[in-house]
């Protein structure tokens, strides 16, 4: 902890660990409110951080450069980093800080490695053709510069290169971790000029960031952190909870038990439960979806997909609509997440589970209307045809028989007694027309 406060001054403290993502932005975003509204000298930003989404990044470097409140971010504990997004971070804070043993940079844009057609193309030389100068013997065939990676480079080094440059520090170093991927430990990234110093704790990074002149929201200000009191704000059940559902897997789950929870429901209307927890499920998940990167192509593919599955039950088609479902789902599944960035994959075992479990409900479906189909009649009409019962009276071809705990008239051109077991043969309004039946089990 700092030393005694003086009038009452404040440092509030944030933490950023694991992958940055919209939860990270939302509480990022809070917690400079609430040092705003505290009326906090500083906000010391501690961060840990793979990377993220370039969206969410964005925004929070949208927040440093406009906040009136001066932000120090420190990279700590100890073997912590602040890679890929966290690199562009850590450049757009008035205070740069890392703790000793961690390190940053790796900022190349990540979706560029899955891009498809990035191997360099060859593009052959052809000595002495009109309007290209002559080229020397057996030159190596010039590789031509991928278009969309190029461009997408070239963006990455204009954003983090401004943002150096706004706050002083190096920016060809800048460029080299975007082009380059390059990577400093602490200690090297003081000398190099990209962070300002190393800090082993929070009270370490307040006493070296006492004095400094930086530009806050447009203005230079002389930062005056000595002997500031330290409020720690720890992410909330809101950050946990988004942090959770910004998790494309549960996104996915939460949207599957959504879909047949209401399928349920309305096949058994009335039974509540499955509509309920499924309408539920269903718009969480739609809201998780709707603040990811999602590809609406691979979204509608997983919809598709999930509708022939459950076709498959209702019109049967040998296997054709649910192997077209599986596959149009897992397709989707694939593409539906529109980044690269760590964390926020769909797991391939889960779409494969989640695609298999849909088939096999689709299977059972199928299987239980064969079985029921093959079952006998037991109400109705057809039910008593070829049931059992005994003539109560007889009289020239007509009279009464009892069948299924009823009196019923019958009619026969066979000749019958009372007692005599007969079968039933048709059904014309309310009289039966029967036949003997020779057995004597009893009915």
């Amino acid at each position: 902890m700092a030393a005694a406060p003086r009038s009452g001054r404040l440092a509030v403290v944030l933490h950023l660990d694991g992958v940055l993502g919209p939860a990270s932005a939302d509480y990022f975003a809070r917690g400079l409110a609430t040092a705003r509204s505290r009326g906090a000298v500083v906000v010391v930003l501690r961060l840990d951080t793979p990377g993220g989404l370039d969206t969410s990044m964005r925004e929070m470097i949208k927040e440093i450069i406009a906040s009136p409140v001066p932000v120090a971010t420190y990279v700590a504990p100890g073997g912590a980093r602040a890679a890929s997004a966290g690199t562009y971070i850590l450049f757009a804070s008035h205070v740069a800080a890392m703790a000793p043993g961690t390190n940053l940079g790796a900022a190349t844009p990540i979706e560029i490695g899955a891009l498809p057609g990035l191997q360099p193309r060859e593009t052959p030389v052809t000595p002495g053709a009109k309007g290209s100068p002559a080229a020397p013997k057996a030159e190596a065939p010039q590789p031509a510069v991928d278009t969309v990676k190029a461009k997408a480079i070239n963006d990455a080094v204009a954003y983090i290169r401004a943002l150096a440059e706004l706050r002083g520090r190096n920016a060809d170093w800048a460029e080299r971790a975007v082009r380059e991927a390059a990577s400093l430990g602490a200690a090297a990234a003081a000398r190099e000029n990209v962070i300002d110093f190393t800090a082993r704790d929070v009270a370490e990074v307040l006493k070296k960031t006492d004095g400094r002149r930086v530009i806050v929201d447009g203005a230079l200000m002389t930062l005056s952190t000595g002997g500031l009191a330290i409020e720690e704000l720890r992410p909330d059940w809101r950050h946990r909870l988004l942090a959770v559902l910004a998790n494309p897997n549960v996104a996915l789950i939460l949207m599957m038990v959504g879909i047949y929870g209401l399928l349920f429901e309305f096949m058994n209307p009335g039974s509540l439960y499955p509509g309920v927890i499924g309408a539920i499920s269903l718009l969480v998940g739609l809201y998780a979806l709707a603040i990811l990167p999602v590809n609406y192509v691979g979204l509608a593919l997983v919809l598709v997909g999930i509708g022939l599955m459950v076709a498959e039950a209702y019109a049967p088609s040998f296997g054709v609509l649910g192997i077209g479902g599986v596959a149009a789902f897992l397709l989707g599944g694939m593409i539906l997440i529109d980044t690269q960035a760590p964390g926020f994959a769909l797991s391939l075992p889960l779409l494969a589970s989640l695609a298999a479990m849909s088939l096999a409900f689709s299977l059972l479906v199928l299987r239980l209307a064969f079985v029921s189909r093959r079952r006998p009649v037991v109400s109705g009409r057809e039910e008593m045809l070829n049931g059992f019962g005994r003539v109560l009276d007889w009289e020239n071809g007509s009279g009464h028989v009892f069948t299924r705990s009823e009196r019923w008239r019958a009619v026969s051109d066979a000749p019958l007694t009372p007692g005599n077991r007969v079968r039933t043969l048709a059904i014309d309004g309310l009289t039966l027309t029967v036949a003997p039946d020779d057995r004597d089990d009893p009915l």
